[in-house]
């Protein structure tokens, strides 16, 4: 089979990760996967599945995000070559309508059939402005999937049909016996791009209401900002690197799990566009608290295992931050320990490996005929 990304794998990003932790599950249950997506350096190419270069991306602006996809006709027709080539039985493609290989894919010929999985909900500019092509480019989709009610509805109105819906998936086991990043004291930490509807800009402002707060008996709270984005440099500057704030940049796999493990909370305050929490999952999956903004995706991954505040609100936003690295957030029973098993045992029902089985079921049935 064929995974299919529309963004560059040198970039870490939520489609990204589904892709290569999907790539490898179904391998692990024996089944040769090619992974296809833009990279932007060597070392990025995925290890332990074929691959498919489909050129380097460019930066497209959207929906207040900044996506980074390969918009070369000549690196599109390559890599579609490549994929007829490898013969596949299935071509799974993630955000259909991402621009670049996707649209070469849907448009060719002489392809098996094309899975599609929906991930962006929110209103789309490119859906908009694209629905004369993306429309009759849809009937090629042998499966439309979505991994939330609302990344459902989002496409179901740009596009109409009918759709499955699965869920993102988190590889759970990547958190066992992991060693955690050394900390000094109460630890934060952001993972996201730096862009303003994740929210970041309103977290600085609480962390400083929560550093505020802080006794000079108290051992300093420090906030670990990774990952980067079009803010960077403006909160930065407004934000500068101190013993309480510090810039990490976008983190390798290895480090990004190992300070999930080790932070005493995650701290997510988007302001909405979330079709569905998976950083929220992560984090649950590495026993660590969450604090999230109360949005419709964040509501649905937390499933009462998080803390969620109001979007956009600092103050109260810095309330629970505070609460959680004071230890006064627990569960009724009062335990901080049956807060973190409800958290582990919510993610551990969000597997990759239960994903893996699902589509699995969905491509035997295209193939071969068997009902999923």
């Amino acid at each position: 089979m064929a995974l299919v990304c529309p963004y560059s794998l040198s970039r870490p990003g939520g489609v990204q990760g589904q892709v290569l932790g999907l790539a490898r599950s179904l391998t692990r249950r024996g089944h040769e996967v090619t992974v296809c997506a833009p990279v932007d350096r060597s070392e990025d190419v995925p290890r332990g599945v074929r691959f498919v270069d489909a050129g380097r991306s460019s930066s497209l602006r959207a929906n207040g995000s900044v996506a980074p996809v390969a918009l070369s006709p000549r690196s599109a027709l390559r890599a579609l070559a490549a994929v007829r080539d490898i013969a596949p039985d299935i071509v799974h493609v993630h955000e259909p309508f991402a621009p670049g290989l996707s649209y070469a894919l849907l448009a060719g010929t002489g392809l098996p059939p094309v899975v599609g999985t929906f991930h962006r909900s929110g209103g789309s500019v490119l859906y908009t402005l694209l629905s004369p092509v993306t429309r009759p480019l849809a009937r090629r989709l042998a499966l439309r999937c979505a991994v939330s009610e609302a990344a459902a509805a989002t496409a179901s109105h740009a596009l109409g049909g009918t759709f499955e819906i699965l869920y993102n998936g988190i590889e759970t086991d990547r958190y066992e016996g992991v060693d955690p990043w050394p900390t000094a004291g109460p630890t934060a930490l952001f993972l996201g791009r730096h862009e303003g509807r994740k929210g970041l800009a309103v977290l600085l402002d609480a962390w400083r209401t929560v550093t505020a707060e802080r006794t000079t008996d108290d051992p300093a709270p420090v906030l670990w900002v990774a990952g980067d984005g079009p803010a960077t440099d403006e909160l930065r500057a407004r934000h500068p690197e101190s013993a309480s704030v510090h810039w990490l940049g976008v983190l390798p796999e290895e480090e990004k799990e190992r300070r999930l493990v080790a932070a005493d909370v995650l701290a997510a305050p988007a302001l909405g566009g979330e079709s569905f929490g998976l950083v929220l999952l992560e984090a649950m999956a590495a026993r660590t608290v969450v604090v999230a903004s109360d949005i419709d995706g964040y509501r649905q991954a937390a499933g009462g295992c998080a803390v969620l505040t109001p979007p956009a609100d600092p103050d109260a936003l810095a309330a629970s931050l505070s609460a959680v690295l004071d230890g006064s957030t627990a569960t009724a029973d009062g335990s901080r320990e049956a807060w973190l098993e409800a958290g582990a045992a919510r993610a551990a029902g969000w597997s990759m490996q239960s994903l893996a089985e699902r589509y699995e079921e969905h491509y035997r049935a295209l193939v071969v005929g068997v009902p999923s």
